[in-house]
């Protein structure tokens, strides 16, 4: 069945609930383990139901934000997820209360009864209205960036559609497309600014009433942080801030030094080679029968795995009007199917997506076993080791993607995945700064996230462009608004998937892939710390973990000749 044949239909709330709460009895009610397991199941298929549709209508607003009939969806949904979440939290609540509670710990994964108790803490119906203010917010933000239409050189573009202008190998080219993307952002700041000043107050508000000090200790409760805690993740900021940016600084001086420019400012930074980036050959189809095959070779696993989501169009890669930005993967629970979202624009990217959105996909698809829909997917900064190592995984294929531009893509993919990090902790740094002062007016919002950004991102010199000076680059940081305390994880996860790549690259290690597919198969079952044991990886917490996995990286981007990149 082709995706388009996925039928979606909006739930009738009442007739849900009453469904729901003669499940939730029964479960209530069980004094013997069959007769909860027997509750708990049917309350999982019920559960996987209202995922799906929500999926659905999520997935095709997003492909569309124009669409009427979706947008009312969108409406409806950003009403009723709570509904839907106060039902949850009957759940949980009884599901902890069963008194065969070992019983059911014994027989279904550990992280079902941590993601309940993190969920207790974090919801009351008396809070209904600030969360479907915060959902209406965070599609606010989404159809507004998605709105963007801006004429340049001719013709109409789509911040996504302008990227590849902003990779362009004439100055002026770039120059004016970063001036053209940043006049949108200043042109509805007052409306960036209202959004986000709205969620801020909103998201405190719900915090202060669940008894948490701030924002900030709700996050980290939602993000299921199980494994570390906040003291934690500042050290680790402090890292990357003293270890990594002195690498980056070294890596920024050499682009400019290849690029002949005495002094490199915001307009050069996305042009790697003077000869230009590395780019995809061949249209959307053919990189997609491209990655096929790449699949097919990589094991039986992943040629399934693709094949699947080829022959159900599970796929929507190219940038359109209307489409929302960025890309993402999802999980159709009823019809058992991933779901990758993207936009396609001519530059390396487009790859990037077939290998990490794959990534996130695949770990989906091999764990179709998980019932549970909140633990089919691991926690975030788990997730992202399954996207982030299969960029590196499928290297030995970027040939066919890249031909004579291969290394160029390998010496990038490599240099800007740890050029990532500190921007990746300055996001973090900024979201703790600003749920620790919510009284912050957006002049002081932007002007702390300019003394971040020249800490942890010092190559950014934007005296081309006053507007960013002043700290507005991160209105086009989707997560701060649509899904906070995010970015951190990309971060563990791409010092993770460093290890991953020394492994299938440097080491050769044959039991890498037998690693990668057992965290793939274990889903959301296993918190943080147990898949980094499950897959041999060092946790990026532990003592001299990041100064190894540096050495590493900089040492193979030391000893590839500028020669090579030509």
């Amino acid at each position: 069945m082709k995706f388009s044949a996925y039928t979606y239909q909006r739930p009738d709330f009442p007739v849900y609930q009453e469904t729901f709460k003669k499940a939730l009895a029964n479960l209530q009610s069980a004094d013997t383990f069959s007769e909860a397991k027997q509750a708990l199941d049917a309350l999982n298929e019920l559960r996987g139901t209202i995922d799906t549709a929500m999926n659905l209508a999520s997935i095709r607003y997003s492909i569309d934000t124009n669409d009427a009939f979706y947008e009312a969806e969108d409406t409806f949904w950003n009403e009723y997820q709570p509904h839907f979440e106060a039902l949850d939290f009957q759940f949980y609540q009884a599901l902890l209360a069963s008194p065969v509670l070992d019983e059911l710990k014994a027989e279904y994964p550990e992280t079902l009864f941590l993601f309940a108790e993190s969920r207790v803490k974090l919801f009351d119906e008396s809070l209904i209205e600030l969360f479907q203010k915060e959902n209406q917010l965070a599609s606010d933000y989404s159809k507004l960036v998605a709105s963007a239409q801006i004429d340049f050189q001719g013709e109409t573009y789509t911040l996504a559609q302008l990227r590849p202008f902003t990779e362009n190998k004439d100055r002026g080219v770039r120059k004016e497309a970063f001036e053209k993307q940043t006049a949108f952002f200043t042109e509805n700041e007052d409306r960036f600014d209202q959004i986000y000043d709205e969620m801020v107050k909103v998201r405190t508000e719900i915090a202060h009433k669940l008894g948490f000090e701030n924002y900030v200790a709700f996050a980290d409760t939602q993000m299921n942080r199980w494994d570390y805690d906040r003291s934690m993740i500042e050290t680790y900021r402090r890292e990357i801030l003293e270890k990594v940016v002195p690498i980056t600084q070294k890596l920024y001086q050499r682009q400019a030094q290849r690029n002949q420019l005495t002094q490199a400012t915001f307009t050069d930074l996305p042009l790697v080679y003077p000869s230009g980036n590395a780019e995809p050959k061949g249209t959307p189809e053919e990189l997609v029968e491209k990655a096929r095959v790449m699949y097919q070779e990589l094991s039986p696993e992943t040629g399934e795995f693709f094949d699947f989501m080829v022959e159900h169009d599970l796929l929507d890669l190219l940038s359109k009007k209307g489409k929302q930005s960025g890309g993402y993967c999802t999980f159709i629970q009823d019809y058992q199917s991933p779901f990758i979202f993207a936009n396609f624009n001519g530059t390396s990217g487009d790859v990037d997506v077939l290998t990490h959105e794959a990534g996130h996909a695949f770990q989906a698809f091999r764990s179709r076993w998980i019932k549970e829909p909140e633990i089919l997917f691991p926690n975030y900064e788990s997730c992202e080791i399954h996207s982030m190592s299969m960029e590196f995984i499928a290297w030995p294929w970027m040939d066919a993607f890249f031909e004579e531009e291969t290394e160029k893509y390998k010496f990038a993919h490599l240099a800007s995945s740890l050029q990532f990090l500190p921007y990746g902790v300055l996001v973090d740094h900024f979201q703790q700064d600003v749920y620790e002062h919510p009284e912050w007016s957006p002049a002081q919002r932007k002007a702390r996230w300019r003394e971040l950004e020249r800490q942890y991102c010092p190559e950014r010199d934007y005296s081309e462009y006053p507007d960013l000076d002043r700290g507005l680059y991160w209105f086009r940081q989707g997560h701060i608004f649509e899904s906070p305390f995010y970015y951190i994880d990309y971060t563990l996860a791409q010092v993770c998937a460093f290890q991953f790549w020394y492994r299938f690259i440097v080491a050769k290690d044959e039991t890498a892939w037998q690693d990668y597919l057992a965290i793939c198969e274990v889903g959301g079952t296993k918190t943080f710390l147990e898949i980094l044991a499950l897959a041999h990886l060092r946790s990026p917490f532990e003592k001299g973990a990041l100064d190894e996995t540096l050495q590493a990286v900089d040492t193979y981007l030391a000893a590839i000749k500028e020669e090579q990149l030509n």
